[in-house]
């Protein structure tokens, strides 16, 4: 395949994709949104448990 095929086939896969999305609706987007932060917190937790073992190890 050339460039031009390859930006052919990607251009037909976004309209694809693009044809079959929805908007969600607010429930959806309420659970995404809390599922988005729990996310952030266990990553920050995760990340203040490391930094605390960190410096009572004394690295």
């Amino acid at each position: 395949m050339n460039v031009q095929e390859d930006f052919d086939k990607f251009i037909k896969d976004a309209k694809r994709v693009l044809k079959v999305s929805r908007k969600p609706d607010a429930n959806e987007y309420v659970d995404l949104a809390k599922i988005s932060a729990l996310g952030v917190v266990v990553v920050g937790g995760i990340g203040y448990i490391i930094v605390c073992l960190g410096s009572l190890i004394g690295i």
